[in-house]
């Protein structure tokens, strides 16, 4: 199975290139891909894959085997929506969109499920099980009320009927090299919360600061004591990480303003310590604030949980990966404090997300994630859909 997965990826290489071209081309933001969606939809109808649509702008194929497609089920998962990035490459695919780009390599993700897809599709006959293929929308955006596109093709039923043992997803990796990936069992990424303080003082003329209540120094002290947070509450063996992004407020340089706005981000990789820090920061906002005879109102946006990658799914996708790729191109690596929607996935079921590189120095393909010229090593695409297709069938043998 191996080889022929091998085969197919190589046959289909050039067509997975010109689909990533035209995603890139294309980009749209969350809970906007409604033309990504279609373009989805119209390629596996191409190819004689059912489909469904659902979660408003996201796809569920479904790839029977003709042999015996109760045995099991797995899952592939992709993302497909772009950034509010202006593109800096010149490519002759670069974004047609202004202002909107796949700088995160969704466009990517979605190609090589698409020729997993079709590998599978093709090889239907020579496997058993069933294996669910979630084109998701709006990873990047989580809604105030925490609802992200994970959760959207979850409530849709993308999990049920019939329910998948393990869900895998890949992400593309500018800083690992192509041809190799990395994964890791337990914590990989963190939770993300948006934390968002308004500082309510009593504005005035700078040059008088005893008849006013300055927020702008209100604020500076809220953001000082908010670190004993991390520092002197949470368990030292609790990675956790509290930032402050932005501080504004004011209208001019000799204006003591009316009110100050925060707004920051809360990590961590303990999800009842990650409430309880919740009732830290609304308490040392509020009462610091209070300190200084200002007021603060505090709301936390409650973002996606920790993504744990399921020890046992994650030791069978490093044995297959190995034996698909080699043992030199399988690589450990670190947790990191960024976040990723799979994470309402692998809180609910086993679960597996690995990197994948897509590197090249020596083309100078090395601009991070989230870069406005960033982009990948194209050849990492045929490795990422025959891995995917692989790990599928894989995890269906078990």
């Amino acid at each position: 199975m191996e080889s022929e997965i091998k085969i197919l990826a190589q046959k289909y290489y050039a067509e997975t290139v010109a689909l990533r071209r035209h995603l890139h081309q294309n980009p749209e933001l969350s809970y906007h891909e409604f033309k990504t969606q279609r373009f989805i939809a119209e390629t596996l109808t191409s190819y004689g894959i059912p489909h469904a649509k659902i979660a408003n702008t996201g796809i569920l194929a479904l790839i029977e085997s003709t042999q015996n497609p109760h045995k099991n089920t797995t899952a592939l998962r992709s993302d497909h929506d772009a950034l509010p990035i202006a593109e800096a490459n010149n490519f002759s695919f670069k974004s047609q969109n202004e202002g909107v780009m796949h700088a995160c390599g969704h466009d990517a993700h979605t190609a090589m499920n698409l020729t997993a897809a079709r590998i599978l599709w093709d090889l239907r006959d020579k496997f058993e099980g069933t294996v669910k293929i979630l084109f998701q929308p709006a990873e990047e955006f989580v809604k105030p009320d925490g609802t992200s596109g994970a959760d959207m093709m979850i409530n849709d039923g993308a999990l049920q009927s019939p329910k998948p043992q393990s869900i895998i997803a890949q992400h593309v990796n500018p800083h690992l090299d192509f041809g190799k990936i990395a994964l890791k069992t337990g914590p990989i990424m963190a939770s993300v919360d948006t934390i968002k303080i308004r500082v309510n003082g009593q504005g005035g003329h700078g040059a008088q600061p005893h008849l006013c209540i300055d927020p702008v120094v209100v604020a500076c002290q809220i953001v000082l004591a908010l670190q004993h947070i991390v520092s002197r509450q949470s368990n030292p063996m609790d990675a956790t990480v509290l930032s402050i992004g932005r501080i504004s407020g004011g209208v001019a340089f000799n204006v003591i303003p009316q009110d100050v706005e925060l707004l920051g981000t809360l990590r961590a990789y303990n999800e009842t310590w990650r409430y309880e820090a919740h009732g830290h920061i609304h308490r040392i906002a509020t009462s610091v604030a209070q300190a200084f005879g200002a007021t603060a109102d505090c709301v936390i946006e409650r973002g996606i949980p920790f993504l744990p990658n399921d020890d046992a799914v994650t030791t069978r996708v490093k044995k297959a990966a190995i034996a698909y790729l080699g043992v030199e191109n399988v690589l450990p690596i670190e947790a990191a404090m960024t976040g990723e929607d799979f994470a309402v996935y692998a809180q609910q079921m086993p679960a597996c997300f690995y990197w994948l590189g897509v590197r090249n120095e020596v083309e100078g393909i090395t601009s991070g994630l989230h870069a406005d010229t960033m982009t990948i090593d194209e050849r990492a695409l045929e490795i990422g859909s025959g891995l995917m297709a692989f790990l599928a069938v894989s995890e269906l043998g078990i």
